[in-house]
């Protein structure tokens, strides 16, 4: 039916305008002879935009004329096509009225229109309800009609429908203007075989234009596949008529036929539903209204009117007035070509006329006076200065927010949050957020002073946990800008994805091992001495030494930890076995696979930072959690999906030896021969435990530290080069990453994001204290320490010498 109703458009218009322009030729031929001076002319009987019509009907005729075509009789020949056509037209006009007015087959789905389910932006909050981050694939607000202030409502109504509360969809009353945009002479030339065939060549045959509001929403929601293909040359529709149509008009001209008449049948068919869905004719337009404000484009990837005025104009769309009309103006002249009436620096000219068209239109339809139209036409375009520097905050969060997406049971996914159908409610602080950052990049700055050759090139990455739930605070996975642009969540997240090795931060794991099996305690003596592995490739044997190329001989357990002796960490290891250690991991989270070699105990090992971080947590606060961003998961029907899946539970070990391996991280600080010795000084007020790492040859710089217990925070600082090249010598965990790792306790407790400052007990703190003194005993005689034993297990091809 369809395809009969694009025909009979097609033959009347061509019957009548032959029809005009011969019989008006034909005429003066028969005029009486003597009355010459009378000019007879059908076109003073006709309305003016008929006339124009027939101007255009005699200019193609006269060209047929000009042909050898002409010399046939014409006048008979039109007559009898006439009387032919008008009945083959009768009949059509009967399948075509049928078909838009009455014919409801093969409708598109309409509940998500109705239930105004359209792209939005989707937004991941922090964990005080603040705008983290948006994702759209579409950046779009929805906005109700009620929250569309009455000048914008104004302008709408009348840069592109005025009659649209009166009409049900189309508007009959501007179809002389269309038809007296129609290219007569083009139409013409082409069923006559005159003129131009190839469609690249030849102008189209029928206009853009006469759309309502409700044609315009109808074709951008509903028919965007035929509305992309109408300007190909190629027939986008099937069957005998459509092929015929074309050649006779052209492939373009019939894929327009069709997307318009399918858009008047839609148009008139949307207003009926939304009518009886509403309840009246009034109730419907306004929802339609609201749709169309909300989804229109509106250029520079912004589409509806909230989006493009906070776009624009840095304001929020329900804060326009009378007084911003002319901001309305231009607003709703946006929306006939966003490609040419979007502000922008260049094209002011254009933008201007475009938006004092629309206050002139406002003032026609009695929307403001004349005065208003005089002063708003006088204001200047000005929108907003959009900075080059806008980024997400937080794109290593994002990432992490997809990935959990991904990876959740149920019916939610990333598509959901992309499309705004939810809204992702996470563990970050922002405030906590923008401080990790500053702080990473800092850190990196002064190392680039030292390595001028390295600057833009070296990279960091950062997290903080929440000691009690293992709830990410902060995430960052790389430097803000990198290689000369701007992070982007779908970059490397160096926190997730970068398995590196942990150097010396993988030592507690050893020490917590030993004091698991009993035996071992922080005043053990253990032997700090030249100790080898076996080398089965080179069938050698490889030396462990310490970073300061010196063996101590026997010392306490808290003084090898606090010191970070490689010597004493490979001698426990075969003392207790790697299968220990390798446990003991797995017992505080970590779930990447360590290999069963002896200097995993050094490092050597790979693991991800996120990881390595949860351990240093669980060891702090005792308590085993999966560490985790999503909060709650709000759906666009208001209904919230609280995650039940973060629970927590003891960590599998022993409070005693949990105890111990918390009293030696803290020694790391205050002991003075410890490698984070820098922490405990009057301008860092904080009780933190930690340890530095770096890897050998110095190619990542570590430190992991926690302030102390359920209620205390950790913070995790990898710095290195993404090509694993050298840091330079000297450059150690301790003095790039510690400092990272100070700014951001500092500023977090400083600010009293997190609560106050956790104590350690008492008794910890009195123990290092008698330590330091000179008081403590050790449980072992000095005099008769433990006998080295020979390690013989296997050994990995690259040896980590563990580094403070």
């Amino acid at each position: 039916m369809l395809y009969w109703s694009l025909m009979f458009l097609f033959v009347a218009l061509t019957a009548g305008l032959l029809a005009i322009a011969f019989t008006a030729a034909g005429a003066r031929k028969i005029l009486p002879a003597p009355y010459p001076h009378i000019r007879w002319d059908s076109a003073s009987y006709i309305p003016p935009w008929l006339r124009r019509l027939r101007v255009r009907a005699l200019a193609a005729a006269c060209r047929i004329r000009r042909n050898r075509i002409g010399r046939l009789n014409w006048a008979r020949g039109v007559r009898y096509f006439a009387i032919c056509t008008t009945v083959f037209t009768a009949a059509l006009i009967t399948v075509g009225i049928h078909y838009v007015y009455f014919d409801r087959t093969a409708l598109p789905d309409i509940e998500p229109f109705a239930r105004f389910e359209f792209p939005a932006i989707g937004t991941v909050y922090d964990a005080n309800g603040q705008p983290l981050m948006e994702l759209a694939r579409e950046h779009r607000r929805l906005t109700k009609y009620e929250d569309i202030p009455r000048i914008v409502r104004d302008a709408i109504i009348a840069a592109e429908d005025k009659n649209f509360f009166s009409h049900s969809g189309v508007n009959y009353s501007v179809l002389p203007r269309v038809l007296g945009k129609v290219r007569i002479g083009t139409l013409v030339a082409r069923l006559i075989g005159i003129g131009p065939q190839d469609d690249n060549m030849s102008p189209v045959i029928f206009p853009q234009g006469g759309s309502t509001i409700t044609q315009q929403l109808v074709r951008g929601h509903f028919l965007q596949n035929l509305t992309a293909q109408e300007n190909s040359n190629q027939l986008r529709h099937a069957g005998l008529l459509a092929r015929a149509l074309s050649y006779a008009i052209g492939p373009r001209s019939v894929n327009m036929l069709v997307r318009k008449l399918e858009e008047i049948r839609l148009s008139l068919w949307i207003e009926e539903e939304m009518q009886n869905r509403f309840g009246s004719k009034r109730n419907a337009k306004e929802e339609i209204l609201a749709r169309y404000a909300s989804f229109i484009y509106m250029g520079n990837s912004q589409y509806g009117f909230a989006t493009a005025a906070e776009y624009y104009f840095g304001r929020s769309l329900s804060t326009f007035t009378a007084d911003d009309a002319y901001k309305a103006a231009l607003l709703a002249g946006i929306a006939k070509s966003p490609r040419y009436y979007a502000p922008s620096a260049k094209e002011t000219e254009r933008v201007l006329r475009r938006r004092n068209q629309t206050l002139a239109l406002m003032a026609a339809n009695g929307f403001i006076s004349r005065d208003s139209v005089s002063s708003a036409e006088q204001r200047p375009i000005q929108v907003v200065a959009r900075r080059k520097d806008q980024m997400l905050q937080a794109p290593a969060v994002l990432e992490n927010v997809l990935q959990e997406l991904k990876g959740r049971r149920g019916a939610r996914s990333i598509e959901d949050v992309m499309q705004g159908r939810i809204q992702v409610y996470s563990t970050v602080d922002a405030r906590v957020q923008q401080i990790t950052n500053q702080a990473l990049e800092h850190g990196l700055e002064l190392y680039e002073q030292r390595h001028p050759g390295a600057k833009g090139l070296i990279q960091g990455a950062v997290v903080v946990l929440k000691n009690r739930d293992a709830s990410i605070l902060a995430e960052t996975g790389g430097r803000q800008f990198y290689q000369e642009r701007p992070a982007s969540y779908g970059d490397f997240n160096r926190v997730t994805k970068s398995l590196r090795q942990p150097g010396s931060t993988m030592k507690p794991m050893v020490y917590l091992a030993a004091f698991r099996q009993g035996g071992f305690n922080l005043e053990t003596v253990v032997p700090d001495e030249p100790i080898g592995l076996p080398d089965a490739e080179k069938q050698s044997t490889k030396w462990i030494s310490n970073y300061d190329e010196q063996f101590r001989g026997m010392i306490p357990v808290r003084e090898a930890l606090a010191e970070s002796r490689n010597a004493v960490a490979i001698w426990l290891t075969g003392q207790i076995g790697i299968a220990s250690v390798l446990g003991t991991s797995r017992s505080l989270g970590v779930k990447t696979r360590l290999q069963p070699y002896a200097t995993t105990a050094l490092g050597a090992s790979e693991v991800n930072l996120l990881e390595l971080a949860n351990a240093y947590r669980a060891m702090a606060s005792g308590i085993f959690a999966e560490p985790y961003l999503i909060r709650k998961i709000v759906g666009d029907s208001g209904e919230t999906a609280v995650d039940e899946e973060h629970r927590w539970a003891p960590v599998a070990v022993d409070e005693s030896a949990l105890a111990l391996i918390q009293e030696g991280l803290r020694g790391v600080v205050r002991i003075p021969t410890g490698t984070a010795h820098t922490l405990d000084s009057s301008v860092f007020p904080i009780a933190v435990m930690g340890k530095t790492g770096t890897t050998n040859e110095f190619r990542d710089a570590l430190f992991v530290g926690s302030t102390f217990g359920p209620e205390g925070i950790t913070v995790a600082v990898r710095v290195g080069f993404d090509d694993n090249r050298s840091l330079g010598p000297q450059e150690t965990g301790g003095r790039i990453a510690l400092p990272v790792f100070k700014e951001i306790m500092l500023r977090v407790y400083r600010d009293k994001l997190v609560g106050p400052v956790p104590e350690f007990p008492a008794q910890i703190e009195q123990r290092i204290s008698d330590y330091l003194k000179g008081d403590s005993v050790s449980p072992l005689n000095p005099s008769n320490p433990p006998t080295p034993v020979s390690v013989g297990f296997a050994h990995s091809s690259e040896a980590s010498q563990g580094r403070p």
